[in-house]
């Protein structure tokens, strides 16, 4: 399992990395994994705001439809529309094609919610 250590995860399988007030977010490469070879992934428009720990959106696997949930709250001002076309590279690069949106924080504090990647692996098993 990769997990980069210089990002920060939530509980749900998201990883954010922060860039000033910006945050770019995405599915770590356990998530990925798990759900098998995605087909479809739906996000939300660029000028949505997103809450902290609410459904930001979804991606589809040819196992199932899971919910994607946001790690931070904030204003959307950037959608990857690469993944409406290639849905795959959200297993084939995770941390890199495969980002989903880019936030802008209302409260850079926020971040220091998110788990450490020691702190993932130790709590999915690869610690």
């Amino acid at each position: 399992m990769n997990v980069p250590a210089e990002l920060k995860y939530s509980e749900e399988h998201e990883w954010a990395k922060a860039d000033g007030n910006k945050v770019t977010i995405g599915i770590t490469d356990f998530a990925q994994s798990e759900l098998g070879d995605i087909v479809f992934v739906e996000l939300p428009k660029v000028g949505d705001t997103v809450e902290f720990g609410e459904p930001f959106g979804s991606v589809e696997s040819v196992k199932t439809v899971s919910e994607l949930y946001a790690p931070v709250t904030g204003k959307v001002v950037e959608v990857n529309g690469a993944l409406e076309d290639a849905p795959e590279n959200v297993n084939k690069s995770p941390y890199g094609d495969g980002w989903m949106i880019v936030v802008e924080l209302d409260d850079v504090s926020q971040l220091d919610k998110l788990w450490s990647a020691d702190k993932y692996k130790e709590t999915y098993g690869q610690g």
